[in-house]
C-alpha cells in the first residue's frame, strides 16, 4: 500500500474473487455463473438501451423496480435495485451496523461478509456451522445482534427451511436480519413474502445466477418501506446512478421472461443431481445442495490437489485454504457437456493416482 493509504484500513483483507483467467479456454466451474446465455428478449433490451448510453440512468430504476415488486407481490417502495447484491449487502452493514450493533454470520459462508464488516468498522461474530456444515437455527434465535445468513449457504449449498428463517426473524425483533438469497432459485425457499409481516427482515437477491446476468451487475433488496428508505439514504450518499441503463433494461426483460430462466434453473438442478451421483460413485463425499453448485470432498486426493489437477486439465473449480474446508472444493453446475468434461478430467486424475 502507499504511504497515503488511511490507517483506518491498514488491517483490511480484501475479498478474493474467483479466477477469471485469460491464458486458455477452460471449462469454467468456479464462479457459479449460469452456463446459459440471457434470453433473446434480454439481449434485445440491452441493444435497444445501448443507443441511449449518453444519458444518465433512472436513479429510481422504476421499470425494473416495478417488475421485481410485481414478481414478489410487494409494493415498489419495498424494493431497492443495486449494482449486484454485493452492493446492498455493503449498504446493510453501513446502514444498520456500528460499534454497538454488530452482526453475526456463519463461520463458513460468503467471504464478503467479514470484508464488509471490517470495511465499515462493524463488529462481526462468526458462529460455527455444525460438523455436517449445516446452520443450527437455534444459534441465531434471540442472538442479540444483526444477522446475515446466506440461504442456501455458500459454499456448502445447504439451505434452511422457511419456518426456521421465520423463527430467527421473530426472535430478533430489535435487530435486522439479512437473508442473502443469491442461490434460492435452485431449490431453496424464498422468504421474500415475510417482509410484509416483519419490519426487521431484508431479503437480497441477484440477477447473476439464475437470471444469467453476472456481467450485468444487477441485484435487489426487498424489505419494509422504512428499511428501504434507510438503504436509499446510503445509496444517494454514495452513487445515485448505481444501476446503469442497460442492466436495468435487461433486468426488467429478464423478469418478464421468467419462464426461460425457470427452465434453465430446472436443467441445472437436473445436472446437479446427475453430477452429485457421479461424484459419489467416484468416492467423493458430496453435501446436499439447493444451489447451482456442489460442495465435494475427494477420497483419492486433497482439495487443493483436486483443484490444481483439474486446472491443469482445463477445468476450473474453487478451493479455499481454510482449516475446516481445505479438503473440500466447490463445483459450479453447468451444462451436461461441461459436467461430463469435469468427470472425464477426474477420471484421468484417478487413473494417474492408481497407476
Amino acid at each position: 500500500m502507499s504511504r497515503f493509504f488511511s490507517s483506518r484500513h491498514a488491517s483490511l483483507t480484501a475479498y478474493t474473487p474467483g479466477e477469471q483467467p485469460q491464458d486458455r479456454r477452460y471449462v469454467k466451474l468456479n464462479t457459479n455463473e449460469s452456463p446459459f446465455p440471457p434470453s433473446p428478449a434480454v439481449v434485445a433490451a440491452a441493444a435497444a438501451e445501448a443507443a441511449r448510453l449518453q444519458l444518465y440512468s433512472d436513479p429510481e430504476s422504476r421499470a425494473v423496480t416495478e417488475a421485481v415488486a410485481a414478481r414478489y407481490g410487494v409494493s415498489p417502495d419495498m424494493v431497492l435495485m443495486v449494482n449486484g447484491s454485493d452492493e446492498i449487502l455493503n449498504f446493510a452493514f453501513l446502514a444498520f451496523g456500528d460499534a454497538e450493533h454488530g452482526f453475526v454470520c456463519p463461520d463458513i459462508s460468503y467471504g464478503f461478509y467479514p470484508v464488509f464488516a471490517a470495511l465499515n468498522h462493524v463488529p462481526l461474530r462468526e458462529i460455527p456451522l455444525r460438523d455436517d456444515f449445516s446452520v443450527d437455527p437455534e444459534d441465531y434465535c434471540g442472538v442479540g445482534a444483526n444477522i446475515v445468513l446466506a440461504n442456501p449457504n455458500a459454499p456448502t449449498g445447504r439451505a434452511l427451511p422457511l419456518a426456521d428463517i421465520e423463527r430467527i426473524v421473530q426472535t430478533n425483533p430489535g435487530h435486522v436480519v439479512v437473508i442473502d438469497e443469491a442461490y434460492v432459485d435452485f431449490g431453496g425457499e424464498s422468504c421474500a413474502a415475510l417482509v410484509k409481516r416483519y419490519d426487521n427482515l431484508l431479503v437480497t437477491q441477484t440477477f447473476s445466477k439464475s437470471r444469467s446476468l453476472a456481467g450485468g451487475r444487477l441485484g435487489f433488496g426487498i424489505g419494509c418501506p422504512a428499511l428501504i428508505r434507510d438503504l436509499n439514504t446510503i445509496k444517494y450518499s454514495t452513487n445515485p446512478y448505481n444501476v446503469n441503463r442497460m442492466s436495468a433494461a435487461c433486468g426488467a426483460a429478464a423478469i418478464a421472461d421468467d419462464a426461460y430462466y425457470r427452465k434453465n434453473a430446472r436443467t441445472i438442478m437436473e445436472n446437479r443431481a446427475y453430477t452429485a451421483q457421479a461424484l459419489r460413485q467416484r468416492g467423493f463425499e458430496v453435501l446436499p445442495s439447493a444451489a447451482n453448485f456442489l460442495f465435494a470432498r475427494p477420497a483419492f486426493c486433497g482439495g487443493g490437489e483436486l483443484y490444481r489437477g483439474l486446472k491443469a486439465r482445463g477445468v476450473l473449480i474453487r478451493h479455499w485454504d481454510k482449516p475446516r474446508i481445505e479438503a473440500w472444493c466447490r463445483i459450479t453446475v453447468g451444462t451436461k457437456e461441461q459436467m461430463d468434461a469435469l468427470l472425464a478430467a477426474i477420471d484421468d486424475m484417478i487413473r494417474e493416482a492408481n497407476a
